[in-house]
C-alpha cells in the first residue's frame, strides 16, 4: 500500500510542480505579498530602536536657546531633529513643528506662543507622536519653571547646568507580566500570507488537478489497475502534502533570510503548527476534488473559500483588531486555529503547550475530512 501510494504521489507532486500556475503562486506572489504588505502595514509595529525624523521650521536669527532646549527635549523621545528655515525643504517631512518668530523672546517676555504641529499628527502613529511632542514641550516648560526658582534667569547656561545635573529620582519601569503587543508589519504578513497561500494553491492547483484526471479518464485506468482505493486517496494527500511543505519550508527560508522575521524561541513549534495546517488543507483539497463537478467549480470555489477564510481568521490583518463577534468567530474557523497559533509562538512569546489545542483541532479536523474524503472519492 505504501508503494503505490508513493508512486502516486511523485507522479502527482512532479506534475503540480511542473505546471506555471503553481510555481508563481507557490514561489513568487507570496514573496511579493510578504513586501508590500509588511512594508505598507509597519507603522503599526515600528521597532522602539527606531529613531523617526521631525523638522522644526523658525527664523535661525531669532529662534533663541528655548529652540535648542526643546530640540534636546525632542531628542529624548527618541526624534532626529533637523531646524530648518527653509519652507521647501521643511515641507518634505511627515513630522513638523512649527515656531513663532521670536519663539524665545516670547516666552521669556511672558507671552502666550502657539507650537503647531502639522504633516503626520493625522497618520496612523499621529495620537503617539502628538503625545511624544507635547511631553518634550512641557519638559521644556518645567526647565524654565526650575530655573526660575533657582533664582537664576533662564540663559543656556542655566539650562546646560540644569541638563547635567544628578536626577534624585529615577524611574525603572519593569514588565508586570507578558507583554502582548497586536501582531503588525511583517511579523503579521508572513506568518497570515504563509496560511492563506498554502490554503489558496492546496485548494485551487490541487483540486483542479483531481478534477481534470477524472475527466480525462486517468482515475479509471487507476481503478482498472490492481492498486486500493486506500492507496489512490493516500497517495494524492502525500502529493498535496508535500507541495505544502515544500512551500511552507520556502517561505521560512524566506522569511528568514531575506525578511529577518524572529519566529520566537519555539521553532520547532511553529514548524509542527504549520505542518497540522498542511495537512488539513491537503486532506480538504481530495475532498473537494471529489465534489466538484467541473474545473471552474473547483477553481472558482477554492478561491472564495481562501479569501473568505483568510480574510475571517486573520491572515489578512491581525484578528485582534476587529470586533469581539469576528474574533471569536476566527476560533471555530480552521485559518483561525492556524493564525492563532502562529500568533501564540511567534508575536506573543508562548511555549509550545499554548498550542496543543490549536494543533489538536487541525488534526482531528484533517482526520474527519479524510474519511470523507475516502468516502467520496470517486473515478469518473
Amino acid at each position: 500500500m505504501i508503494r503505490e501510494a508513493r508512486f502516486i504521489a511523485g507522479k502527482d507532486l512532479r506534475y503540480m510542480l511542473g505546471r506555471k500556475e503553481t510555481l508563481i503562486w507557490t514561489f513568487v506572489m507570496p514573496i511579493l505579498f510578504f513586501y508590500f504588505i509588511g512594508t505598507v502595514t509597519g507603522g503599526f509595529g515600528q521597532s522602539t530602536e527606531r529613531k523617526d525624523n521631525i523638522a522644526l521650521l523658525t527664523a535661525s536669527d531669532e529662534s533663541g536657546f528655548l529652540t535648542d532646549q526643546l530640540t534636546r527635549r525632542l531628542e529624548d523621545e527618541d526624534y532626529v531633529v533637523h531646524v530648518l528655515d527653509d519652507e521647501e525643504e521643511f515641507a518634505r517631512y511627515r513630522r513638523r513643528l512649527v515656531l513663532p518668530d521670536g519663539f524665545t523672546a516670547k516666552v521669556l517676555a511672558g507671552e502666550q506662543v502657539e507650537i503647531r504641529m502639522v504633516g503626520h499628527s493625522e497618520s496612523l502613529t499621529g495620537d503617539y507622536d502628538r503625545i511624544r511632542v507635547s511631553k518634550a514641550v512641557y519638559s521644556v516648560l518645567a526647565d524654565l519653571v526650575v530655573t526660575g526658582e533657582d533664582g537664576q534667569v533662564p540663559s543656556p547656561e542655566a539650562f546646560q547646568v540644569l541638563n547635567d545635573r544628578t536626577r534624585t529620582l529615577v524611574l525603572e519601569v519593569t514588565l508586570a507580566g507578558e507583554r502582548k503587543v497586536i501582531p503588525s508589519g511583517f511579523s503579521q504578513a508572513i506568518p497570515g500570507n504563509m496560511v492563506m497561500f498554502t490554503m489558496l494553491v492546496l485548494l485551487t492547483s490541487g483540486t483542479v488537478l483531481l478534477v481534470l484526471e477524472r475527466k480525462e479518464g486517468l482515475l479509471r485506468r487507476i481503478a482498472s489497475a490492481p492498486i486500493s482505493r486506500s492507496s489512490v486517496v493516500l497517495g494524492k494527500w502525500a502529493a498535496r502534502l508535500v507541495l505544502a511543505l515544500v512551500q511552507i519550508g520556502f517561505a521560512l527560508a524566506v522569511g528568514t533570510f531575506l525578511f529577518h522575521m524572529e519566529w520566537g524561541e519555539s521553532f520547532p513549534a511553529v514548524c509542527g503548527l504549520l505542518a497540522a495546517w498542511a495537512a488539513f488543507n491537503a486532506t480538504l483539497s481530495i475532498l473537494m476534488g471529489s465534489l466538484a463537478q467541473s474545473q471552474a467549480q473547483a477553481s472558482g470555489v477554492g478561491v472564495v473559500l481562501s479569501m473568505g477564510l483568510g480574510a475571517l481568521g486573520g491572515c489578512w490583518w491581525p484578528i485582534e483588531v476587529v470586533p469581539g463577534w469576528m474574533q471569536k468567530l476566527a476560533l471555530y474557523l480552521p485559518s483561525g486555529w492556524a493564525m492563532d497559533g502562529m500568533h501564540k509562538l511567534v508575536s506573543f512569546a508562548a511555549p509550545p503547550a499554548a498550542v496543543i489545542v490549536n494543533v489538536a483541532a487541525l488534526l482531528a479536523g484533517t482526520l474527519i475530512l479524510g474519511m470523507l474524503a475516502t468516502r467520496y472519492f470517486r473515478y469518473e
